[in-house]
């Protein structure tokens, strides 16, 4: 199916009338709902603020609504200059944005992250010793066997795997287990 002047200008017609996509896709045949949709947004017409509805669910909107009585208004016999109404600034002021995370470039170190359970001295410490023996490989020449803790800044040369033996069943050699799997805290221990 194609869009020839005479379906735009039924299309346009119709949606003026306040006609919905699904109507329209009828009347034309051969097209779908969303088709409808596509071209109206194509062709701007999107905004239907001043048409009246023509769909059977908002004329029985129409009726459970009650419809509001006009006030009547007291003339005034004397011109007396008319005090311009108070401008709602709270109600059209924007809401704030919620603070966004800052993003972080490809290649830039990562600030500080916050640790839920701080690493013992002790761990850290063998850590520095086994990263003194360490075989620094590649990221080409890790194996299964091999610890796959990174060491440095990936974005510079100098970065590398420890590469000593793993323990069964872990990613890391035992030095790098004790820092990347800390036991529970007491007081979660305590809530079980």
């Amino acid at each position: 199916m194609s869009w020839t002047d005479e379906r735009v200008e039924l299309l346009k017609k119709m949606w003026g009338e306040g006609q919905s996509a699904s109507q329209i896709a009828k009347e034309l045949g051969g097209v779908t709902r969303n088709a409808v949709i596509g071209k109206v947004h194509r062709l701007g017409l999107s905004n239907r603020a001043g048409a009246a509805p023509a769909g059977g669910e908002t004329k029985a909107k129409a009726k459970a609504e009650p419809k509001a009585k006009p006030q009547k208004t007291k003339v005034k016999t004397e011109a007396a200059p008319a005090a311009p109404a108070p401008e709602p600034a709270a109600a059209e002021a924007p809401k704030p944005l919620p603070p966004r995370k800052q993003i972080i470039p490809a290649g830039q170190p990562l600030p500080p992250q916050p640790s839920a359970n701080e690493i013992s001295p002790e761990a850290l410490a063998k850590v520095s010793e086994v990263e003194k023996k360490a075989k620094k490989l590649s990221l080409m020449e890790l194996t299964e066997r091999t610890c796959k803790w990174p060491v440095g800044d990936p974005a510079t040369d100098d970065f590398w795997f420890c590469g000593l033996p793993v323990q069964q069943g872990k990613p890391y050699c035992e030095a790098h287990v004790g820092v990347a799997f800390q036991p529970m805290s007491s007081r979660r221990d305590r809530r079980r």
